[in-house]
């Protein structure tokens, strides 16, 4: 039977180990925590992220935990309009949907066909051009026709394979958080839509989470929301960060200083936005009969602008499985991994300079550059849309 090593139980190493079980592969799920776990946020989940989990056979889980987010086009921190709600955008609308939710339906996929194994903090990589591939801890080390390192952006087996591609930051400082619904009872009717706000150097975006009162379709419903800012992240502790936030959001427009104030400092998930510069020069790296290959973050951090991280590393899992399917140790599967390559790199590498242009947009100070915003943010996210939904 044929073999793979999944490193890390990320929601990319999570699907992309459940799909290759499903296929015929014995599988081995690597992963540094002590126990499977998610983040005590959610995330947005574009058509082509939800796209590609019903490829992988997990839509059934989908429908029950994703809401279904109403664009109301960008405002000013004043509430005035940015750029008004446009029916293009509103067809490539994303779903909210809880991680720990996200994370349940991604582990009843793994079934009982993939053994999971705990605290296992890789340390070495293997490739030649005789032996198979393998990584080890230091300890152990375990050996398969194929490794998938969907170890995040800081991989340690990127490190080891493509030494050039570094983490750099990309400039700016993002948090999550759910809202409770029994804690956001006394927020504004208008949540029902959602929203997104952009000022000089700081956005705001928030969605509902199942329906106002209940949990809807979640088991966790609420508020999800992400705010963004220039800069580095922040060291300081969790309550600090959220009095921060609540000050920089002062004044903008209803419901964003409500939110940040029925926040409580244990729902705050910050993260680095951080990017690859440059680009590892490929995703696969051939050994023996087969190889490794990179996966979600490990393979393209990007600076994420678009909330397309999570939805890319599906999109890895669902081209990894097409391309693996019949694929047997041998030039067949050094052929499936190369494929895998020129199929991936073009698209992420473009997501990447896009994101990277919206970035600089939001960023952007001074009277001239301002007035140009509404005008450089709607044909961004116009080219954008039809990029990955067109």
């Amino acid at each position: 039977m044929r073999s793979a090593v999944v490193v890390g139980a990320g929601v990319g190493g999570l699907a992309a180990a459940g799909a290759l079980a499903r296929t015929g592969w014995r599988v081995t799920l690597l992963e540094q925590a002590e126990r499977l776990r998610a983040d005590r946020a959610g995330l947005l989940l574009w058509p082509n992220g939800a796209g590609a989990l019903r490829e992988l056979g997990l839509g059934g889980g989908l429908d029950g935990v994703t809401t279904p987010v109403l664009p109301d086009g960008i405002r000013r921190p004043d509430g005035q309009w940015l750029v008004r709600p446009d029916p293009e955008r509103a067809r490539a609308a994303p779903g909210v949907v809880h991680s720990e939710d996200l994370h349940d339906t991604l582990v009843a996929g793994l079934g009982d066909q993939v053994e999971v194994r705990h605290g296992i903090q890789v340390r070495t990589v293997r490739v030649s051009r005789d032996d198979r591939p393998a990584v080890g801890d230091g300890r152990s080390t375990w050996e398969a026709d194929l490794v998938v390192a969907a170890d995040g952006a800081h991989s340690t087996i990127r490190q080891r394979l493509a030494p050039q591609a570094a983490v750099v930051s990309g400039g700016w400082a993002g948090w999550r958080a759910v809202i409770p619904w029994y804690r956001a009872s006394a927020l504004p009717a208008g949540l029902a839509t959602g929203g997104e706000t952009i000022g000089v150097g700081y956005r705001f975006q928030y969605a509902p989470l199942g329906e106002r009162g209940s949990a809807g379709g979640s088991t966790r419903g609420g508020v999800y929301w992400v705010a963004t800012a220039l800069g580095a992240p922040r060291p300081e502790p969790p309550a600090t960060q959220l009095a921060l936030l609540r000050r920089w959001f002062a004044g903008w427009h209803p419901p964003i200083p409500d939110l940040l104030a029925a926040t409580e400092p244990e729902d705050l998930v910050q993260q680095a936005v951080e990017e690859l510069r440059p680009a590892p020069p490929g995703y696969d790296f051939p050994s023996g009969p087969g190889g490794v290959v990179l996966l979600g973050d490990a393979a393209h951090t990007i600076a994420d602008h678009l909330g397309q991280g999570a939805c890319l590393a599906f999109e890895d899992a669902a081209i990894l499985r097409a391309a693996g399917r019949e694929a047997v140790p041998g030039g067949s599967l050094r052929g499936a991994l190369e494929a895998y390559t020129r199929q991936r790199q073009p698209r992420a590498e473009r997501l990447a300079r896009q994101s990277r242009r919206i970035g600089a947009a939001l960023a952007a100070r001074g009277w001239l550059a301002q007035r140009a915003r509404a005008a450089t943010l709607g044909r961004l996210m116009a080219t954008a849309t039809r990029d990955l939904f067109g």
